[in-house]
């Protein structure tokens, strides 16, 4: 059986004003992960620094959906590779995606794609099933992320330098998220 995500809930029924909801949801979206990955620490021993983005990525999945989720995430995507400044501390190009964070920014559609799918199936409406989500869906970010890191600094130091220093922090922001999804549909359900 089918959910609808928070998204689907005010989509409007005529097909023209459904599409350019659509279209305005992934746009602020895609806008959402950029500012989100302003939201950047640098550490002196790793060229990933800790951001919102995560965050954001996994939001969007469970918010919009799996297509619209990864259309927001490609969007993001194609706004850094046009040069645009939205990557972590305003970096954008090709050079930026083909660097040694390009396989996490691979990662955030794969990651949308699950959250959103998870949250289709209605995974988002009670704790422990959100929480198990988004924990794949952050999985499903590092699994690329990683592989590619260790492209740059070699196998033995990807995971000092692409896991253990983003454990704690990506719980914490899995743990706000797991708060708010489950919230907002009790919400939602009792007006």
């Amino acid at each position: 059986m089918t959910y609808a995500t928070y998204a689907d809930l005010w989509r409007p029924a005529l097909r023209r004003h459904a599409l350019a909801y659509d279209a305005a949801l992934i746009l602020a979206a895609s806008l959402f992960i950029a500012l989100s990955a302003q939201l950047a620490f640098r550490l002196p021993f790793t060229p990933v620094p800790i951001t919102g983005q995560t965050l954001a990525v996994l939001l969007t999945g469970a918010l919009l959906g799996s297509r619209r989720g990864v259309l927001a995430v490609l969007a993001y995507l194609g706004e850094g590779l046009a040069g645009l400044p939205v990557f972590a501390s305003g970096g954008g190009g090709l050079a930026h995606m083909m660097g040694p964070t390009g396989g996490y920014l691979a990662g955030f559609v794969l990651a949308a794609f699950v959250t959103g799918f998870l949250a289709e199936r209605g995974w988002d409406r009670r704790v422990g099933m959100t929480l198990l989500a988004l924990l794949l869906g952050n999985i499903v970010i590092y699994v690329p992320g990683l592989l590619w890191l260790s492209a740059f600094v070699g196998a033995d130091k990807t995971l000092a330098m692409g896991l253990y220093p983003f454990i704690i922090g990506d719980l914490l922001k899995i743990a706000c998220a797991t708060a708010l999804l489950p919230l907002g549909w009790k919400l939602v359900r009792t007006k």
